[in-house]
């Protein structure tokens, strides 16, 4: 029952309601679109660069491995004021065994004679200048 004041509504009026809310609801869903849009648009250019960035790195190490297959020796230590062969025949021999050396041990290393005393003298020398370390008596290793 309609009241005598109170006419029915107008059918265009109702239907152009409907199509502004509707349009309005689409409205605010391309907005919301956009966002998800740009920030995932954000997020894409992030993680290429990212991406590009390991390339880069890997390339770099590949030329790098490529140019210098075999990594470098350490340098042995220079010895200032030690000209003779035998110290540098010394630490060859040190840095081979990777361990402690007695004075004999060392002479049967590098093909001397059984008789030490020489070999000792320049472990010691090498011992007081920090090259090598004395870890009990008469038994040498490098620091």
């Amino acid at each position: 029952m309609t009241r005598p004041d109170a006419r029915p509504p107008d059918p265009g009026t109702w239907l152009l309601d409907r199509l502004d809310t509707r349009e309005q609801a689409l409205t605010r869903q391309i907005e919301q679109t956009q966002t998800d849009i740009d920030s995932l648009t954000a997020r894409l250019s992030e993680l290429s660069q990212e991406a590009e960035h390991l390339r880069i790195s890997r390339k770099t190490l590949l030329s790098l491995a490529e140019a210098d297959p075999a990594p470098a020796e350490p340098d042995a230590p220079t010895l200032v004021g030690f000209d003779h062969p035998d110290y540098q025949q010394i630490l060859t021999v040190f840095s081979e065994t990777r361990g402690s050396l007695r004075a004999r041990d060392l002479a049967l290393a590098m093909d001397l004679p059984l008789t030490p005393t020489g070999i000792r003298a320049k472990l010691k020398r090498l011992t007081s200048r920090g090259i090598l370390i004395e870890t009990e008596p008469g038994l040498f290793t490098q620091p």
